[in-house]
């Protein structure tokens, strides 16, 4: 429990980047914070939840899609709307049963597929630091796939 003289502290998001065939999984948030952004699914990590099993969840939750195989890919550090610390910790699932529903309407317009190259905006603040990461800022056109590959390996 919070005591009336302790300072907020950092929560850890998770994003669920979502690929098939060149394209990523994005929906518009509504109701939270970065609202009428889009952004990937994800939620926050539960007390002595893995990242793995909060990534299953999460995904299976808001969008109906049950994850075969799952990779971790990298973090970011993010301060969101000026007053909400965030560490996200990014999970990367090729490999997918169904197709994505609108299971949360309460917290997303709905669920669309982009091309990486051709991404929507505003994006989501974790989305933007993720794509300015070294790793992903080397001048090339935008692979993220390619990139988040790259990075699991190296």
């Amino acid at each position: 429990m919070k005591t009336p003289d302790e300072k907020p502290r950092p929560r850890v998001g998770i994003g669920v980047v979502v690929l098939k065939e060149g394209k990523i999984l994005l929906g518009k948030r509504k109701g939270s914070h970065g609202a009428g952004t889009w952004s990937i699914p994800g939620g926050h990590l539960e007390f002595k939840e893995t990242v793995e099993a909060c990534t299953t969840r999460e995904l299976l939750e808001e969008t109906g899609l049950r994850a075969i195989s799952i990779k971790l890919g990298p973090w970011t550090n993010d301060v969101i709307d000026g007053d909400k610390h965030y560490i996200t910790l990014f999970a990367v699932v090729e490999e997918f049963e169904n197709e994505p529903l609108l299971l949360e309407p309460h917290k997303c317009e709905g669920w669309e597929w982009f091309d990486l190259n051709n991404l929507p905006t505003p994006l989501f603040p974790p989305i933007c630091s993720l794509l300015k990461k070294p790793e992903f800022a080397k001048g090339e056109k935008f692979s993220l796939s390619k990139k988040i590959e790259e990075t699991i390996k190296a």
